[in-house]
């Protein structure tokens, strides 16, 4: 799995992506935890569910019909103020779809692990993308402060960190260039 920092990331760089609106904490806190979410799997282990199960780790939880359940609840529960099924929620339900998704695209891009259940749960097997660099996290914190830490940390900072600082500085640069070309006279 990529970190939980690195999840966070994701969901940052895909929120400004998303709006350039100033949004609220609770937008921000929802979006991170939408993230890192799929991830509360690891107490499975402790229920003693194999990894390889559709309830292990990288399972149901990093399904991309788990995340357009949980995009529906967080839309549905989080922004009432929103009128249920215009464009707003909707944008609503695909956003936090999109952020919950993201953990298991960057997972299927780590170096290990048994893959991601993408299609769970119609299908079990589990998938990486053919190009898999980033250094897979440890599950323990520990663990984390390690030489394997520095080392996922090094990866992440290449892998997802710079992408994603790319991506926000792009939506930014897009955003204000159209603004400013709204505000010229004709």
């Amino acid at each position: 799995m990529a970190s939980g920092f690195s999840h966070a990331i994701a969901a940052v760089a895909l929120g400004k992506t998303y709006t350039g609106s100033r949004m609220s904490w609770r937008f921000w806190g929802l979006a991170i935890a939408s993230a890192v979410l799929p991830d509360a799997d690891i107490i499975t282990f402790g229920l003693g569910i194999n990894y390889e199960d559709m309830l292990g780790h990288r399972g149901l939880t990093h399904s991309l019909a788990f995340a357009l359940v949980w995009g529906f609840m967080v839309a549905w529960s989080e922004f009432k103020q929103i009128a249920r099924f215009s464009r707003e929620w909707w944008g609503l339900v695909l956003f936090f779809f999109l952020a919950t998704a993201s953990h298991g695209v960057l997972d299927a891009l780590t170096n290990g692990g048994l893959g991601v259940a993408f299609f769970a749960p119609f299908d079990s097997t589990r998938y990486f993308f053919p190009w898999h660099e980033i250094e897979v996290s440890p599950l323990t914190v520990r663990q984390f402060f390690s030489e394997w830490g520095g080392a996922v940390v090094r990866s992440e900072l290449k892998y997802i960190w710079l992408p994603c600082s790319v991506l926000w500085l792009a939506a930014w640069s897009v955003r204000r260039f159209s603004r400013s070309k709204l505000d010229r006279p004709i």
